[in-house]
């Protein structure tokens, strides 16, 4: 199931592209839809890469997509509570890129484009913390002290959807037929499904507590607005022809 709903995104969206992307021949008549450009990218999205298309020298269209698993350590921060993150990602996405200098002779100035688009994502977090026995932490901005091994661990999971996207770019050409590019922005994705569960025995009778301080911390995981947006940056080379 989930395999097919990626491939009806990547239908709607490349229908979405290939229908507004028709290169002209010097009469203005509609001609078959031929990439101008593919690019290698990576950021904290994932890897992959996009077919290129320009409309003009001021607008160019992108059809990517990213994924993969990225790792980190203490790399979340909840009110003072460090999670590690095993974050798998699938990112599909269709971007407009507006380059406001798009008709300079200027290779720098043309460089600049500004991104907007909409992007099916599924973003998947594998969250844990762990504590050892005689350690004091603090859940919920609460401080606990672990009797014995504790742990946090839980879900954070972006429900796939169409997102939109907004970001601002650089994409130089270093020679005729190719370049680099970086770029920044954000998917608005929503609030996350979020679960967390505690394992583990806290000092002064104080579990129920405990429990309770990582239920709140769960709640204010899914309804905090910061967490409603996918940061984007990544960058790659770019081939021309």
């Amino acid at each position: 199931m989930k395999t097919m709903k990626s491939l009806l995104a990547a239908t709607v969206l490349t229908s979405l592209a290939t229908g507004a992307i028709a290169a002209t021949d010097d009469n203005g008549t509609s001609d078959d839809v031929i990439p101008t450009g593919i690019r290698v990218e990576g950021g904290i999205t994932g890897y992959g890469g996009a077919i290129q298309w320009k409309v003009n020298p001021y607008v160019g269209v992108s059809l990517g997509y990213n994924g993969g698993n990225i790792s980190g350590s203490d790399d979340l921060n909840v009110k003072g509570s460090r999670y590690d993150q095993d974050v798998k990602n699938e990112v599909i996405y269709l971007n407009t890129e507006i380059h406001p200098w798009g008709g300079s002779k200027n290779n720098w100035s043309e460089a600049f484009y500004i991104a907007a688009g909409v992007a099916s994502i599924d973003s998947k977090r594998e969250l844990e913390r762990s504590v050892e026995a005689g350690q004091s932490f603090s859940v919920d901005r609460i401080s606990f002290t672990a009797i014995s091994g504790v742990k946090v661990e839980g879900k954070l999971d972006y429900k796939k959807t169409l997102a939109p996207y907004v970001g601002l770019g650089y994409s130089p050409k270093l020679g005729k037929n190719w370049g680099v590019f970086a770029e920044g922005g954000a998917y608005y994705s929503r609030n996350p499904t979020v679960r967390l569960k505690a394992s583990g025995q806290v000092a002064d009778g104080r579990q129920a507590e405990f429990q309770q301080a990582v239920r709140n911390e769960a709640q204010y995981l899914a309804g905090k607005k910061k967490y409603a947006w996918t940061p984007v940056a990544k960058v790659g080379i770019t081939i021309f022809w």
